[in-house]
């Protein structure tokens, strides 16, 4: 009995996930390269009593996290859908992200106020100690950046996104604190420090802004932006025995799993098993979409209300 019933939920839930080889390799380069130079310049920083190269490593920090965050996601994708999560686990990548955004704009926000802190009382720096981490920092950040953007064109992923986001972050940092140690060496300008982590702060806003955005949209199962809801709904209206289209709705799963659900009225003289196989074909050869629900009906006998009375006037008007 347990095998009829775990081969019935096989049947009635096509496997949900989402296996990203090239993306986990690839953050698996990314983390023990982003591991190691965090100690690095967590060290440095606390030697040198620079606050952009502290705020670097700070930033250094919230990247392992949300690097493990991002390997988390990509290894719970792989898990098949059963009857309880029928989607199975690919929403846990866009949770992932929108923690690894959030993560990002609370360290902007500590940095700025860190930064007017030592505005008003200005700290010694070791600008040679701070110079040699920063540079390093740069090599590696242009490295793991490289990377990222190369994976992103392999393999869509929205963690991947953010992961480019924070080292995108942080190779703006690293050339930002390398400027402040130059600009302190020949003019003795202790406050160059502070504005050039401000600044910093700025960027990883902007990025972490950004990412929960795009995530924030995918929870509240907004039309993913690369989708106009009414050119779909008037293809599908060329598709022949279609006469109506409504209670259309598009969402994202993840970041490249995408779901349509439509009701329709039909024409009567059209096999509505062929009206279907029609709007699957447009939907997948015009959109990509290849998760789709269609309900076809007939404006009589499903109504909605006022709206199928209405749509039913007109239809006999216009014949």
């Amino acid at each position: 009995m347990s095998n009829m019933a775990q081969e019935h939920v096989d049947f009635h839930h096509l496997q949900h996930n989402k296996v990203q080889s090239a993306s986990l390799k690839t953050l698996w380069i990314t983390l023990s390269l982003t591991l190691f130079f965090t100690i690095v310049e967590v060290i440095g920083g606390i030697m040198s009593n620079s606050l952009a190269l502290l705020s670097d490593s700070a930033h250094m920090i919230s990247d392992v996290l949300a690097l493990g965050l991002s390997m988390a996601a990509i290894y719970m994708a792989r898990r098949a859908s059963n009857s309880r999560y029928t989607f199975g686990y690919l929403r846990f990548e866009i949770l992932a992200s929108f923690l690894n955004g959030l993560a990002l704009a609370i360290i902007a926000i500590g940095i700025f106020i860190e930064g007017v802190r030592r505005f008003i009382t200005p700290q010694d720096i070791n600008f040679q100690l701070m110079l040699i981490i920063s540079s390093i920092g740069l090599v590696v950040n242009i490295v793991l950046t490289i990377v990222l953007s190369r994976s992103m064109k392999e393999e869509e992923n929205l963690n991947i996104q953010s992961a480019l986001w924070h080292f995108i972050g942080d190779l703006l940092s690293s050339i930002g604190v390398i400027v402040s140690a130059v600009l302190i060496y020949f003019t003795g300008m202790l406050w160059f420090d502070p504005l050039i982590s401000m600044v910093i702060g700025c960027i990883i806003f902007i990025g972490g802004f950004r990412i929960i955005k795009e995530s924030y949209l995918i929870l509240m199962e907004a039309v993913p932006d690369k989708f106009d809801l009414e050119q779909i709904r008037r293809d599908l209206l060329e598709v022949e025995g279609v006469e109506d289209v409504h209670e259309m709705h598009l969402w994202a799963i993840s970041s490249d799993h995408y779901s349509l659900t439509a009701h329709v009225f039909v024409r009567e003289s059209i096999q509505p098993f062929c009206i279907i196989l029609a709007i699957n074909e447009t939907l997948e050869k015009k959109y990509n979409i290849t998760h789709s629900t269609i309900q076809t009906e007939h404006a009589d006998i499903h109504p909605h209300g006022d709206y199928g009375r209405t749509f039913s006037q007109r239809s006999s008007r216009n014949t």
